[in-house]
């Protein structure tokens, strides 16, 4: 049997009793809980975040059912026409095709963004530690440049007198780029846009998968070179699922940010030349401006965010539906 000894106490002294220990089991019950002020302290960043973010959403939505132009805009009159505005815009075959020109851009620029990405992770990981550090700097560059100097950049680029690509194309001996007028023609001007997406976009989506590379155990790579599988192999059946994770969030982050991507195509064309470049959110400033129809384009932008969160909540669906078959 063990013996259990105290330490002895100096002769005359006594013992305290203990404090009484709150409901929460602790001193005093002074932890805090029950007490207003934690939420009186962050109702004011609350507050703000939800007039921020709520107040132009509701009043765009009630800006979409009326009939709001002008002279609206002035007097301050709007007369309420419930969803006619939808109706039109529904009804018109230019809303259609612009619907179509954006989920291709949508298209064309996430895939491209993911593939480079992944490349540009999976090689920086197998780099050295300089050569690492040279190119994770580049990209944070890279990313850090606001978004009307790249597109002024480009602009200059892809000018027909002076930019620095004709004249290049002209001295590898394609002299039909001589003063080419790449924003005269819409194939042209839709590619240089993506471009610019694309490159404005790899660096984020490349730091991040390269984040999630890094913490693949390092034993699940020898054992599957051991077992003869090759690189392409060895991706698809111990990276990928383990980093599937983060490349969905990446992918998902992606779709929301080239579906509207506004700043660079108006600045660059202004969904020009003709409509070659007018995607949703081009559109939708484009139709409340030309005529101040600023109720068509606030339906407009409400469609724009329909069709977006349907894309994201299929997406997400299908995601949740496949981690319930691997479980």
């Amino acid at each position: 049997m063990s013996t259990v000894r105290e330490r002895s106490m100096p002769r005359g002294a006594t013992r305290r009793p203990a404090a009484a220990a709150g409901p929460t089991g602790r001193r005093g019950g002074r932890d805090g809980r029950g007490s207003p002020w934690p939420y009186l302290l962050i109702a004011p960043a609350v507050l703000g975040m939800l007039y921020l973010l709520l107040y132009p959403l509701a009043r765009a939505v009630l800006i979409s059912l009326q009939d709001f132009r002008l002279r609206q805009l002035i007097l301050g009159d709007a007369d309420f026409v419930g969803l006619r505005n939808y109706r039109t815009l529904l009804g018109d075959p230019e809303f259609w095709e612009v619907v179509r020109r954006t989920f291709v851009f949508m298209a064309v620029c996430v895939v491209s963004i993911m593939v480079l990405s992944t490349l540009v992770a999976l090689m920086t990981e197998r780099l050295g530690r300089v050569a690492r550090t040279v190119l994770l700097s580049s990209l944070v560059l890279v990313w850090a440049v606001p978004v009307v100097a790249a597109t002024t950049v480009f602009q200059w680029l892809f000018h027909s007198e002076f930019g620095i690509v004709n004249e290049t194309l002209t001295g590898l001996g394609f002299e039909s780029y001589e003063g080419y007028p790449w924003f005269a023609h819409g194939g042209a001007a839709f590619g240089i846009v993506v471009v610019l997406i694309v490159w404005q976009s790899v660096p984020f989506a490349a730091i991040t998968l390269y984040s999630a590379l890094v913490t693949v155990p390092a034993e699940l790579y020898e054992s599957a070179r051991m077992d003869g599988a090759g690189a392409a192999r060895v991706f698809r059946s111990v990276t990928f699922p383990l980093i599937r994770p983060i490349f969905m969030l990446v992918l998902s982050l992606e779709v929301i940010w080239t579906f509207k991507a506004f700043v660079q195509i108006w600045v660059m064309t202004r969904g020009g030349p003709g409509e070659a470049t007018t995607i949703l959110p081009v559109y939708a400033v484009q139709t409340a401006l030309a005529g101040q129809r600023y109720d068509l384009g606030s339906a407009a932008s409400m469609l724009t965010v329909l069709l977006m969160s349907g894309v994201l909540v299929l997406y997400f669906r299908q995601l949740f539906r496949q981690e319930g078959e691997q479980l």
